[in-house]
């Protein structure tokens, strides 16, 4: 065993040990787990923690838990030699304080589970809502748009998380400016071929420029409550 003081303060020690032990009182051996007394290593049978069952660490709310469910507990560690120090590796509980614990903890992730379902309703339900005030100040602004265009384009502008205008500080105030900048942008990728400019290499600048005759075309329809020309 490497020379180290253990830790204190933490209630009754189990050691994983380095190197092969042998209980002292009934000479078996090699011990996964020892506890020592007096310096003298013992199993956890002669230490009368034998019932006990090991929880390794990681699950902070199971393993604080099972402690409060068990009437007799103990932390589990091994000496790291690297940083010279004992480490907590999981504590031994009564086994039917684990199972307690773990019907705590299910029961919390079920509630957390329904928690958050009810969340994504209503996030739902609130886009919804906001999609559709979205779409109406489309019509609105341009009462010629068809209704199922100003529905997508509110829709698209409205993602939650997009980053998209309709997403912005403006966007959810319902700003004109905002409304107007998502409107131009459906208009500039389906009512002009401004998208086959881009892939055939034109540069961004000058195809906007190309196809702004037609974009202002169709906004101009839209704002008039008129049919843009097919030109």
């Amino acid at each position: 065993m490497a020379s180290a003081t253990l830790p204190s303060g933490t209630g009754l020690l189990v050691v994983q040990p380095l190197r092969r032990k042998r209980c002292a009182a009934c000479r078996r051996g090699p011990l996964p787990m020892l506890v020592l007394e007096g310096g003298v290593p013992r199993c956890l049978d002669c230490a009368d923690l034998g019932h006990l069952v090991f929880l390794p660490r990681g699950d902070t709310a199971l393993t604080r838990r099972s402690r409060e469910e068990s009437s007799l507990s103990a932390v589990v560690v091994r000496f790291n030699r690297r940083k010279a120090r004992y480490e907590r590796q999981g504590v031994l509980v009564e086994e039917a304080a684990l199972a307690r614990a773990e019907e705590r903890c299910l029961a919390d992730a079920e509630a957390r589970r329904r928690r958050r379902a009810r969340d994504a309703r209503r996030r739902a339900a609130e886009d919804e809502r906001f999609t559709e005030a979205f779409a109406a100040q489309i019509r609105r602004l341009f009462p010629g748009c068809p209704q199922e265009r100003a529905q997508a384009i509110a829709a698209h502008a409205s993602v939650r998380g997009s980053g998209r205008v309709g997403r912005s500080a403006a966007g959810r105030a319902l700003s004109e400016e905002a409304v107007v900048v998502a409107v131009r942008a459906a208009v500039r990728h389906r009512d002009t071929p401004y998208d086959r400019l881009l892939m055939s290499g034109v540069p961004r600048h000058e195809a906007r420029r190309r196809i702004a005759p037609r974009l202002e075309a169709v906004l101009a329809s839209w704002r008039h409550g008129e049919l843009p020309s097919a030109g």
